[in-house]
């Protein structure tokens, strides 16, 4: 044997390993006892030691080096990428604090869970506090002196740096500001009326997690506390929420994750267990969500055939046609949920978590101070207070789970989408037509050609440059906002 297939070998059980673990965390958010959280912290940082161990073993550096000097193709260069990549972030991390962060984050999502429910921050301040300094001390260990927050960043968007998102947010900030402004200043959109049965709620989600072409032969849809998705490859599952007053929720969280779903479901399965057997990016993994959830699921074409489903399944919700419907869909209103927040205000939410995880980084913001941070900054971006922590600093389950760097690839998810619809329309003449009669496959395929299939043989920024024929920018977005939202509202253009 080669030392390239000692080390594709050895990687292929790492990436087995992790799908393990990843399934320990998708049991622990929907079916596990609340009571078994110390036990599962103890067996998830268990096999993180583990896992950690396999990819700093000194193996991997020693068949790395041999490798280099191999010609190979170019799956198999974007192989040796990853794993070198994985490879070096390991060996800088003691193996101590790869399990103690497993740990901690394991039993604080519990935490979590009841601090949210009881609206109680000081409950969950603590073990925040315990979470931010393991972060911390992993990205020093990773930065080597530079820049923490950068290297939390390309833990999600390789290639990415604080500074260039400064830039992009920057030119989003204004016109979407401009955007929200001039919309509140119109009469509000028609709001469903009536109770919306949980069963037909969840019956509707799978039929359009079908429709948009989520296999479940080799998935499932459970609840959860706040909807994700997880695993890739032959065992892709994910979650959704149900709200007796807003059926809406649980539709488009739906959308949402088999957006997630499907852009795994549809990597080449020749990648399957590999390196590049997954998404190429978090923020990359997030335009294939947007872009299913709004794009497509919030057009008017969709929503005029999910308003036939809604009157099948629900008869009279206090909307007579197919526009109002459209234009209930996509109201713009005032609110605190960021997974419930409208395109136009959303990235607005992204931005505020963006800047103050990075203030909690840089120390110039202490976890005892962040509720108050919080409510602050909502107060002058939005123009109303927040009343309670559930609606506020404990909304999010990331910061308990130590994703922080996680949150700006939402709204960059958001820019990647904006560019990939931008091109789509143009090779897709009459998708208005199709999804007027609920039928994604040319959508959905194109995506899959484009993008999809390729997981992550290319690094994120390429992946969008050769899916759209551009260079990612905030531009496309901007405009199909303005578009789409001065139809609704009659706006100026």
């Amino acid at each position: 044997m080669t030392a390239l297939t000692d080390l594709l070998h050895f990687d292929r059980q790492t990436q087995a390993l992790g799908q393990v673990s990843g399934r320990l965390g998708w049991d622990q958010e929907t079916m596990m006892s609340s009571g078994s959280s110390a036990q599962r912290g103890e067996e998830m940082a268990a096999l993180e030691g583990v896992l950690h161990g396999r990819r700093s073993d000194p193996r991997v550096g020693e068949w790395l080096a041999v490798c280099e000097g191999e010609a190979v193709d170019q799956v198999t260069q974007a192989q040796l990428r990853q794993i070198k990549t994985a490879y070096e972030r390991a060996v800088k991390v003691p193996g101590e604090l790869a399990e103690a962060i497993a740990s901690t984050t394991s039993m604080a999502q519990g935490k979590w869970a009841a601090a949210r429910a009881a609206d109680d921050f000081e409950a969950f301040a603590p073990i925040l506090q315990e979470i931010l300094a393991l972060k911390v001390e992993e990205g020093q260990a990773l930065a080597a002196g530079g820049d923490v927050y950068d290297v939390m960043l390309a833990d999600y968007e390789p290639g990415t740096t604080a500074s260039e998102l400064d830039r992009m947010f920057g030119a989003l900030r204004p016109g979407l500001v401009a955007l929200r402004g001039e919309i509140l200043e119109k009469p509000p959109a028609k709001s469903l009326q009536g109770s919306f049965d949980e069963a037909v709620q969840l019956q509707i989600a799978s039929e359009l997690a079908q429709c948009f072409g989520y296999d479940l032969s080799r998935g499932r849809i459970d609840k959860a506390v706040h909807p994700f998705s997880s695993g890739s490859g032959q065992d892709v599952r994910i979650t959704t929420r149900t709200d007796p007053n807003d059926p809406f929720n649980c539709f488009y969280s739906t959308i949402h994750e088999v957006g997630h779903g499907c852009y795994e479901q549809n990597v080449d399965p020749d990648y399957t267990l590999t390196a590049i057997g997954q998404g190429a990016s978090m923020g990359v993994h997030e335009s294939q969500s947007r872009i299913y959830e709004n794009q497509l699921g919030r057009s008017r074409g969709f929503t005029e055939f999910l308003f036939g489903k809604m009157r099948a399944g629900f008869g009279d919700f206090g909307i007579e046609t197919a526009d109002e419907f459209y234009k209930a869909v996509n109201s713009v209103r005032s609110g605190f949920i960021r997974t419930e927040a409208d395109e136009v205000q959303y990235n607005l939410h992204v931005l505020l978590r963006f800047d103050l995880e990075r203030a909690m980084i840089e120390g110039d913001l202490q976890v005892q101070d962040l509720q108050s941070a919080w409510n602050e900054r909502f107060a002058a971006d939005f123009g109303y207070d927040v009343p309670c922590a559930s609606q506020g600093c404990l909304q999010d389950v990331h910061w308990s789970v130590g994703l922080f760097g996680y949150f700006p690839t939402y709204s960059l998810g958001n820019v990647y989408a904006g560019c990939l619809f931008s091109r789509m329309t143009e090779h897709i003449a009459d998708l208005d037509d199709q999804l007027r009669v609920g039928d994604l496959s040319k959508a959905t395929g194109w995506l899959q050609e484009r993008l999809q299939r390729h997981g992550a043989v290319n690094l994120p920024r390429d992946t969008i440059t050769q899916a759209c024929d551009m260079a990612p920018s905030e531009a496309p977005l901007l405009a199909y906002l303005r578009n789409k939202f001065s139809d609704i509202y009659d706006l100026r253009l």
